[in-house]
């Protein structure tokens, strides 16, 4: 799909979508607590759209019903798995090794190539220390064994998508267990909202001190909630009140966990001048903060080595289009600068990268220059509803 834009302000109000993060959470979580669950305000993007097909594979009945998910946990995990197809999904994928290695089953996991690319060495690493298998081909990845130790150790700089899988898991086992994170603790917000997620269903799980995490066995308890708010996404929307637009974003909770929620200090700093920002617990903010700061007066970016290992690599994406563009970044090894740039349009189309966060970026700087983007589908995977609510605003995108 190609996105052909013309220049735009907006004007008006939007309720941010609801929390990709905390769904994958809730929807792990209520299949885990042995009761009927119903979590509710969750929108069906293609992320989400493979957890729930996982859950069914392992057993679980769910039900869709406009925005609401019932979740019958009762075949859960119970008899051998079917093959689980995680799409692009890396927080799907990384979050349900764990409770595939508690079946003492092989399982059989399947996704896009670029999802097999991203790093698994954490969990490579746990299965060859136990001796269990662990296959990982072109699109898929094999595993089985059983876990039974009580006491984990993980690195911390890392995605913490690898620490939540394994309090998954233990939880489900319901044995007293410790994770043990090695410094420096990256994204630890990540696995705030994994803690306070679990916590909702009755789980006795939490940090002990900044790098170790307890989980105390005992069974969980239905829980009836709904989606807040997400930051990460709403970020998008609120960057185009930084360049002439009028827009109140709406449905963010102020007291959230969610480490994204610092984007708007970060737009008024970059707003402000070209300010050093760290943005190695909020990296999903890298393409929009990059896009902001192309259009601004620049910025520097330190803590963003783990962009290279997201649906693409976004420091090199974003590089790539804005150079076509007259300006471009400057790469580091955990840095990368935007510098002052004066950015021109184009007659042919950028390209999305397959990447919904890049997609989104590059729609922010259009919304300047006018232009197309090329792989706009890729929003479907966290933001179905992008361009829709952009329109409504008063974006001037027409999606071929």
């Amino acid at each position: 799909m190609i996105a052909e834009i013309r220049p735009f302000s907006l004007k008006g109000s939007v309720c941010a979508p609801p929390s990709k993060s905390m769904a994958h959470r809730y929807l792990i979580g209520a299949a885990l607590c042995g009761k009927e669950c119903t979590i509710s305000g969750v929108d069906y993007s293609e992320d989400i759209l493979a957890s729930i097909d996982c859950l069914r594979a392992l057993g679980a009945r769910v039900d869709i019903c406009n925005d609401s998910v019932t979740v019958d946990p009762r075949g859960f995990m119970k008899g051998k798995p079917s093959e689980l197809f995680c799409r692009e999904s890396g927080s799907t994928l990384r979050f349900l090794i764990p409770l595939a290695l508690c079946t003492g089953e092989r399982v059989d996991f399947s996704g896009s190539e670029r999802l097999f690319e991203r790093p698994l060495d954490v969990y490579e690493e746990l299965c060859r220390e136990n001796g269990f298998l662990f296959e990982k081909r072109k699109n898929s990845l094999s595993v089985c064994g059983k876990l039974d130790r009580d006491i984990y150790t993980v690195r911390g700089d890392v995605s913490s998508q690898f620490i939540t899988g394994l309090i998954f898991a233990l939880v489900y086992l319901k044995k007293d267990s410790k994770i043990n994170i090695l410094p420096p603790f990256e994204s630890r917000s990540y696995v705030a909202l994994t803690v306070s997620a679990l916590k909702s269903f009755g789980a006795e799980v939490g940090f002990d001190g900044d790098c170790c995490i307890k989980i105390k066995g005992r069974e969980l308890r239905p829980y009836f909630g709904r989606v807040e708010g997400d930051y990460s996404n709403a970020a998008f929307l609120d960057a185009f009140n930084f360049i002439g637009s009028d827009v109140s974003v709406e449905n963010l909770d102020p007291s959230s966990l969610q480490g994204d929620r610092v984007y708007h200090t970060y737009f008024e700093e970059i707003n402000a001048g070209s300010p050093t920002l760290d943005i190695s617990d909020c990296p999903d903010l890298g393409p929009v903060l990059f896009a902001l700061s192309a259009l601004k007066n620049g910025a520097r970016f330190i803590g963003t080595d783990r962009l290279r290992a997201k649906e693409s690599d976004r420091g090199m994406a974003m590089h790539e289009e804005l150079s076509r563009l007259g300006g471009g970044l400057l790469i580091g090894d955990k840095e990368i600068t935007v510098p002052k740039q004066e950015l021109k349009p184009i007659k042919e189309a950028l390209w999305g990268h397959n990447d919904h966060r890049i997609v989104m970026a590059l729609s922010l700087i259009l919304s300047r220059l006018g232009g197309a983007i090329d792989g706009a589908e890729a929003v479907r995977k966290s933001y179905p509803g992008y361009f829709d609510d952009i329109r409504r605003l008063g974006a001037k995108v027409e999606v071929k």
